[in-house]
């Protein structure tokens, strides 16, 4: 199983990426996904998921309004649409499954990983 995350870069104070990432190896069609990010110093932290079948998402407050979580189950990829990027925002960003029948919105929620997009949003 891997988990391919890219879409990251760098970015001005208020532009605009878009992180995608990708399945193989298994189908996660069943299972919510979602994004976490982590800061130089700081604790992997919950960004945004969305349940199996993309009826429902979810944001923390930090991104609420801005970020907008997708998935294409034909594709097996969710994406995370980021507008209107802070400085705040820069992190690595990793994209995870859920543990069966939860919608993680901690890490000991998630069962797989990907292996991290940087995003640097300079003010």
């Amino acid at each position: 199983v891997q988990l391919q995350a890219s879409g990251g870069g760098l970015v001005q104070t208020g532009g605009s990426l878009r992180l995608s990432c990708a399945a193989s190896g298994r189908t996660f069609s069943s299972r919510a996904m979602g994004w976490f990010r982590q800061a130089p110093g700081k604790e992997r932290e919950f960004v945004s998921a969305i349940n199996w079948n993309g009826a429902n998402t979810y944001y923390s407050d930090s991104v609420k309004g801005r970020f907008t979580i997708s998935r294409d189950n034909a594709k097996n990829t969710i994406y995370l649409q980021m507008n209107s990027l802070k400085p705040e925002d820069t992190a690595v960003y990793y994209c995870a499954v859920a543990k069966a029948y939860v919608v993680a919105r901690v890490p000991s929620e998630c069962d797989y990983w990907g292996q991290g997009t940087q995003v640097t949003v300079s003010s």
